[in-house]
């Protein structure tokens, strides 16, 4: 009994602190965790920036049209992100065109010619003497050119002798050439026994740099290392398009200003403020008791949405901040319905802990099946909207499963607690 009394003290503890964590972060170390207003990521909308369109000039179709848009979309998205973009948005429209929105951007015309210029891959043989790491670029070491992407005929995942995941090259006539005389040119070094590195480079940044085992004249390479299927798969498909696999044509270019969706962000969100302490009266009024717990558990809610919205980079939209005021309506409506249950159950007669329970149960049921139905929506959304329609439909989804544990889980938990103490199991806390 003791422990349950306590329980609702540490719940409104625990609540306090996440809602602290979300508004002003908790620094561990060198990293700072919540502190939602400078960490979010603000959509194109919201921050201003550009969306521009191309389409691919192609006589491709199928499967073939497929590959080739994929291995053009991840070139530039390698591009893009380069520029140190904050979540860039780079997505396929129907079968041969590309949307990138890239939120922050002020230069329309320089973004678009980093994205459309044609991609540069090298195999250069590192001087003795020197390294090359992944994610380097060129300047930081010394090296010479062997041979370029153009001479690569295939790439494709495969496993080497070990069982390890690795990418197999195939080279044409005059770049097996050239690749041979790198790799024997490899093996004149310092010290004996030894060999240099071959980095693989596209864009000017070290996408990979082996150590040849043997001098390689049959045209074939074979980049081994510690590779996940998907790793090696992503690398197979950078060399295979290193450059652009089609021209690509700008047929649409859109600037964004960042001062009205600013001064629209702050509205929405100052309307959310407003509508949220509108709510919290309406439910401590109403309600009582139970009022006063789901107010505590819907600023658990709001905080647990953004912190989460953090942690996985999502991007925040104005649709976005519709979302996460419509699951707060969501989490208030399941409380409701809670609530009115439970004020039935108490009105026959039951004492309140059946009646909690009761009304708990008899409510779930109504509960899962509003929240199910909303959820598929979301995800009809997300899969078929773009832009910011996916902004609205991620924060809603990450809004429902919220809702579903703060109102059943934590409301539930809270009022058990409550229902301990003598002062507080009086029926009329309760609304009956």
């Amino acid at each position: 009994m003791a422990g349950r009394k306590g329980l609702f003290f540490i719940i409104t503890v625990l609540i306090a602190l996440v809602a602290y964590t979300a508004m002003f972060g908790v620094t561990v170390g060198t990293n700072t965790i919540g502190d939602v207003g400078n960490t979010i990521n603000l959509g194109l909308d919201i921050e201003g920036g550009v969306v521009v369109v191309f389409e691919a000039e192609t006589e491709l179709a199928g499967t073939d049209l497929d590959e080739l848009m994929t291995q053009t979309i991840e070139v530039i998205s390698r591009r893009v992100n380069a520029m140190g973009l904050t979540e860039p948005n780079i997505t396929k429209q129907g079968d041969k065109r590309i949307r990138i929105e890239l939120p922050g951007v002020s230069d329309a015309q320089e973004a678009l010619a980093i994205i459309g210029k044609t991609a540069q891959l090298e195999f250069r043989l590192v001087d003795d003497g020197e390294y090359a790491l992944s994610g380097m670029t060129t300047d930081m070491f010394k090296s010479s050119f062997i041979v370029g992407g153009e001479s690569v005929e295939k790439a494709f995942t495969s496993l080497d002798d070990k069982g390890q995941y690795g990418v197999s090259l195939e080279f044409d006539s005059d770049g097996a050439k050239a690749f041979a005389d790198g790799t024997q040119e490899a093996f004149v070094t310092k010290n004996v026994g030894t060999a240099r590195q071959i980095a693989i480079v596209l864009d000017g940044e070290v996408i990979s740099a082996p150590i040849p085992s043997t001098v390689i004249s049959d045209g074939r390479a074979q980049i081994t290392g510690s590779f996940t299927l998907d790793e090696a798969g992503l690398l197979a498909s950078l060399i295979r398009g290193g450059a652009l696999p089609a021209e690509l044509n700008e047929v649409q270019t859109s600037v964004i200003g960042p001062t009205l969706g600013l001064d629209a962000l702050k509205s929405s969100v100052n309307a959310a403020k407003i509508g949220l302490a509108l709510v919290v009266l309406f439910m401590i009024g109403y309600y009582r008791l139970p009022g006063l717990v789901a107010s505590l558990a819907l600023v658990l809610y709001s905080s647990i949405v953004l912190l989460i919205m953090v942690y996985f980079n999502a991007t925040l939209t104005l649709p976005g901040v519709a979302g996460i005021v419509l699951g707060v309506g969501m989490a208030v409506d399941a409380n409701v319905i809670i609530f009115e249950r439970l004020k039935e159950e108490l009105k026959n007669g039951k004492t309140l802990r059946a009646s909690l329970d009761s009304g708990f149960k008899r409510a779930l049921r109504t509960i899962m099946d509003a929240n199910v139905t909303t959820f598929i929506a979301a995800i009809v959304l997300y899969n078929f909207g773009e832009g910011p329609i996916q902004g609205f439909a991620v924060t809603l989804m990450i809004g429902i499963i919220t809702s579903m544990f703060t109102a059943i889980v934590v409301t539930k938990s809270m009022l058990k607690s409550l229902s301990d103490f003598k002062g507080l199991n009086n029926k009329k806390f309760y609304g009956a």
